[in-house]
């Protein structure tokens, strides 16, 4: 499915989509960005020079023809009317000037810092994402970082890798915080970073509210209930989501991708990136696109001290044109699958880097296998011998028992009794791989007739010892009939 590139802004990176949205809406917008930029600390070009390489309207005049005195009895011919008599020949496009010339890929780095109100910093990260741009395959990769992964912070220590924006701005590390993040994810990750933006989580709140002031639907496989959320005042909030389908306001949606209920940072990791493509669907609607543009000045004002970044108006512009060619999105996360539990000196339970495991999934989110026909996915997963088990997600009795008789007569081994989840969501049906064998999850997939993000990661939630997990949902029976089943 094509993309609309700024569809990435918005969901990765509001400020920069604001920013974009804001210049083609007006030139009084976009010259007030400059000031505030400017008045931020960022470096940008005045809007003198914006103005000056904007494209002015040429308008040919057309006479009028000559007329003719009637004859008597005759009646004259009307004239044509004034607005005919001037006929555009080009439309003012303010992105036209501005364009990503240079194909080689372009990374950035999306820091989220839990700033409450009336605090300077510094601050930690709470979430880290790179976003990887290519302009040569119109690609993009988003790459989840947990917090608590283990590393070397370059001139300093060993840390968790969102303690590297704290340290930076602490100690006056050159370019600050979002500096040594960027070195650390260089030097630990593998990614070198080009450009950061920093936001704090009203920059979130206040896209999505315009984005979607209805809310929007996520679902969560299992419950999730913590005591212990942070309500912004260094106190706790007791929040709590069913499991299943449900609509969430701008705030509700914040605690869901921010709450650490479950497996830590993976588990928030995956739902983050649920929530970017929830956000997704939702601006892909009218009604998105609509409310946003409605609300850009409101916004405007309103997200004037909650981000900063090393892009300047330019940049940003010229990234706004690319984005709008930009035809595919992946999504990956490091997750138990690329790192371990273990603990530190201090006795603070981490996460420690497999190296190896990580440049895999940094591969397949930057530089993805190309579609695949079900034969080559066959072949792929027949390669990896992986183990396959089928739980039911439902109160339906049998459903799980008729999907692995449907598995096994398309040539796929299940020889264990399915299973049931513990407490079913009836959410519908997905493929869990657990043990970095995708391809086999893939195929499954593809069997089924499912749409790739219906693989998800299933590490750590305990329920298998198997590599593969086919989690059966109300839909499986529909599925499994549109497959000549």
């Amino acid at each position: 499915m094509r993309i609309p590139g700024w569809l990435f802004i918005i969901a990765v990176i509001a400020l920069v989509a604001v920013t974009a949205l804001c210049s083609v809406g007006s030139y009084v917008f976009a010259k007030q960005f400059a000031v505030d930029l400017g008045n931020s600390g960022v470096q940008v070009a005045s809007f003198q020079d914006f103005l000056r390489v904007q494209p002015t309207p040429t308008f040919t005049v057309t006479p009028p023809a000559p007329t003719e005195t009637p004859l008597p009895g005759e009646t004259p011919a009307a004239a044509p009317p004034a607005e005919a008599l001037i006929a555009p020949e080009t439309t003012v496009d303010p992105l036209a000037e501005y364009t990503w010339n240079d194909p080689r890929r372009v990374n950035i780095l999306v820091l989220g810092i839990d700033q409450r109100e009336g605090e300077d910093g510094p601050f930690h990260s709470d979430t880290i994402m790179a976003v990887s741009v290519d302009p040569a395959r119109k690609a993009v990769g988003i790459l989840s970082i947990p917090r608590d992964l283990y590393v070397t912070i370059p001139g300093f220590t060993q840390d968790r890798i969102n303690n590297a924006n704290f340290i930076g701005d602490s100690n006056a590390y050159p370019g600050g915080g979002p500096a040594l993040a960027a070195e650390t994810v260089r030097q630990q990750i593998g990614i070198d970073i080009d450009y950061y933006v920093r936001i704090n989580f009203e920059v979130f709140t206040a896209v999505v509210s315009a984005i979607a002031p209805n809310g929007v639907e996520v679902c969560p496989q299992e419950e999730i209930d913590d005591a212990h959320y942070p309500d912004g005042s260094y106190g706790f909030l007791h929040i709590h989501f069913p499991a299943g389908c449900q609509t969430l306001q701008a705030e509700q949606l914040l605690q869901y991708a921010r709450t650490r209920h479950g497996n830590s940072d993976i588990d928030r990791a995956v739902r983050q990136q649920e929530v970017i493509l929830a956000l997704r669907d939702e601006v892909l609607t009218t009604g998105g696109i609509t409310n946003l543009i409605a609300q850009i000045p409101t916004l405007y004002s309103e997200l004037s001290g909650a981000y900063q970044t090393d892009l300047d108006l330019t940049q940003l512009m010229s990234l706004a044109t690319l984005a709008t060619q930009i035809e595919d999105v992946q999504t990956g996360q490091i997750s138990y699958l690329h790192a371990t539990d273990c603990m530190t000196a201090r006795g603070e339970q981490v996460l420690c880097p497999n190296h190896s495991a990580i440049q895999t999934i940094i591969d397949q989110t930057f530089n993805p296998q190309p579609d695949l026909s079900i034969s080559e996915l066959r072949d792929r997963a027949l390669a990896e011998n992986a183990t396959v088990v089928v739980y039911n997600n439902t109160t339906t009795t049998g459903l799980a028992s008729q999907t692995r008789e449907w598995l096994n007569a398309r040539g796929v081994s299940v020889p264990s009794q399915p299973g049931n989840i513990p407490e079913p969501s009836g959410t519908p049906t997905i493929v869990r791989y657990y043990t970095g064998k995708i391809w086999t999850a893939r195929y499954l997939a593809a069997l089924l007739g499912l749409e790739q993000d219906r693989v998800q990661m299933g590490a750590g939630d305990g329920l298998t010892s198997a590599d593969v997990m086919v989690v059966v949902g109300p839909d499986i029976t529909d599925l499994i009939a549109a497959q000549g089943g």
